[in-house]
């Protein structure tokens, strides 16, 4: 194992690139990754080895690359250009626009980042037993999964091959197989999730459970021919049972429940008030900070000041209803100090005199003196520096604020329990048994009663999509719930044309294409 170990990096140039960040002229230095991690090792792999393949996770956060790829492709996000600010060679306009090529800066990244945590990961799968060998499963399953959703196909490389061998590919259904392959011996061998706190940032049975369910939901769209990438899908009546029996396992192990309040799930203190929360990445040395959150939408002169970049678009938001929590909610020892709310910001906006929490609020103003009120119309052409509703998933730590909110210990949030439930909801609307007396309306109102909205009366699958949007938004679900409900290249806001079948997969970077004659480019590219 040492011996392979020592040849990472001749290793990783046969399957990843070194990754190049997009550079934008509006954005803030961002120190998002620190040194130390905390796991749990019986010693079949080196807690280096095994750290290494866990801080790969930092690569999935983020308001770039992985992230925002299958965020500004949908209809939650968009990165619109204010004067020269986030122009960036139009990278996000191309993304939502549903325009990038095989050279697109992010789809080049994302690639990088993902193949390389693949190998990282696999590394450990075969130099290991134990648990060390089952966390290090989950995590491969994550990152194949990752690929093989975003990318269709997935080089693979043994810890055993040579450096100068050229990685096989696993097509799309090869990589299902392995995927729940990994997934299986990950479930058989994973601890259960104790109810301890740092359990949410550790590879568990009801993590790899949650996963499972994920690539047996979209089991349909994987399986899919390669020439009619965007459906229709058939989803199997024993792919929707086996999803329903998961989320039962992981409803019986009594570890988690719907949150009280929905905001426990992402402020501060989520780490350790969420019940919801299944796996996440720990916020602090070795981990992620999710200051990009906040500060990706917030304008120059908010506190924290932000990067004045993201909105949301117009008909997103109007899916809420008003009084949805998750759309607005004052949260008390934080709105009274900065001025705003959690959820979704539009009209005049207030912040603390001087940008100091622990001044006076005031209504800000923009940069020429105006007052500064977020609008509902957004271009991604042309917009002035208010123009656009902006988000906040992520409340950071008021006592943290004065300095860049760096020190706020929000987790970033990659496995909910809440998902759970609309998942079975799907599963049961797509064929599956329902269990245990629930039925889909059953399942979504339980979500709704804790988020200060009236029950539904019908749920259907486009009534199931829109509950999911409300509930999971920028949570990293929109491209894969839109390609399953065969609704990702439907015109949105500043796309108003439907969009072509091959969207629905990105592109092989040429760069890759160039490297292994084993990879072929994907359809309509």
């Amino acid at each position: 194992m040492k011996n392979r170990i020592s040849h990472l990096f001749k290793l990783l140039m046969l399957v990843a690139f070194i990754a190049t960040s997009v550079a934008s002229c509006s954005k803030l230095d961002e120190k998002l990754l620190g040194s130390k991690s905390e796991y749990k090792s019986d010693g079949g792999a080196s807690t280096a080895e095994l750290k290494s393949v866990y801080e790969e996770l930092n690569n999935l956060v983020g308001e770039g690359n992985i992230n925002g790829m299958n965020m500004h492709t949908t209809d939650e996000l968009c990165g619109p250009t204010r004067g020269t600010d986030w122009d960036d060679f139009g990278t996000w306009r191309k993304l939502h626009l549903h325009t990038w090529t095989d050279a697109h800066d992010q789809v080049f990244n994302a690639w990088n980042n993902l193949n390389r945590a693949l190998f990282k990961a696999t590394l450990v799968v075969e130099g290991s037993s134990g648990q060390d060998k089952a966390q290090a499963q989950f995590l491969r399953a994550l990152y194949a999964w990752k690929i093989m959703d975003m990318y269709g196909q997935v080089p693979f490389r043994s810890a055993s091959a040579g450096p100068d061998d050229i990685p096989t590919v696993k097509s799309r259904t090869e990589a299902l197989d392995f995927v729940l392959a990994d997934l299986d011996a990950a479930i058989s061998a994973l601890p259960d999730y104790s109810g301890a706190p740092s359990d949410k940032n550790l590879a568990t049975k009801q993590g790899a459970q949650f996963l499972k369910m994920k690539v047996l939901l979209n089991k349909g769209v994987y399986t899919q021919s390669p020439s009619s990438p965007a459906g229709p899908f058939t989803h199997s009546a024993a792919d929707m049972n086996e999803v329903i029996a998961l989320a039962d396992e992981i409803t019986a192990s009594s570890q988690f429940h719907i949150s009280a309040n929905y905001w426990d799930n992402f402020k501060w203190d989520n780490g350790t008030k969420s019940s919801e929360i299944i796996f996440s990445r720990f916020n602090g040395d070795g981990g992620t900070n999710v200051v990009w959150a906040t500060c990706m939408g917030f304008h120059y002169g908010q506190t924290p000041s932000g990067w004045n970049g993201f909105t949301t678009l117009a008909d997103f938001y109007d899916s809420f209803e008003d009084g949805d929590v998750r759309k607005k909610a004052d949260i008390p020892g934080f709105t009274e100090l900065v001025g705003y709310n959690a959820g979704f910001l539009v009209g005049q906006q207030k912040g603390p005199e001087g940008q100091r929490v622990g001044n006076a609020l005031v209504n800000l103003k923009d940069r020429s003196g105006s007052p500064l009120v977020f609008t509902r119309d957004v271009s991604l052409f042309y917009s002035t520096e208010s123009k656009g509703i902006r988000t906040v998933k992520y409340p950071l730590d008021p006592s943290t604020i004065n300095d860049g909110g760096w020190g706020s210990k929000n987790e970033y949030v990659f496995f909910r329990y809440a998902d759970v439930l609309l998942m079975k909801a799907e599963a049961i609307l797509r064929g599956g048994t329902a269990t245990g007396g629930d039925s889909p309306l059953s399942l979504v109102n339980s979500i709704r009663a804790d988020r200060n909205v009236a029950d539904l009366a019908s749920v259907d699958l486009p009534v199931l999509l829109a509950e999911r949007g409300r509930e999971l938004y920028l949570e990293g679900w929109r491209r894969n719930d839109l390609i399953r409900f065969e609704k990702f290249n439907d015109p949105v806001g500043e796309r108003p044309y439907k969009s072509d079948a091959s969207r629905v997969i990105f592109p092989i970077p040429y760069q890759a294409l160039s490297t292994n004659p084993n990879l072929q480019q994907n359809f309509g590219y």
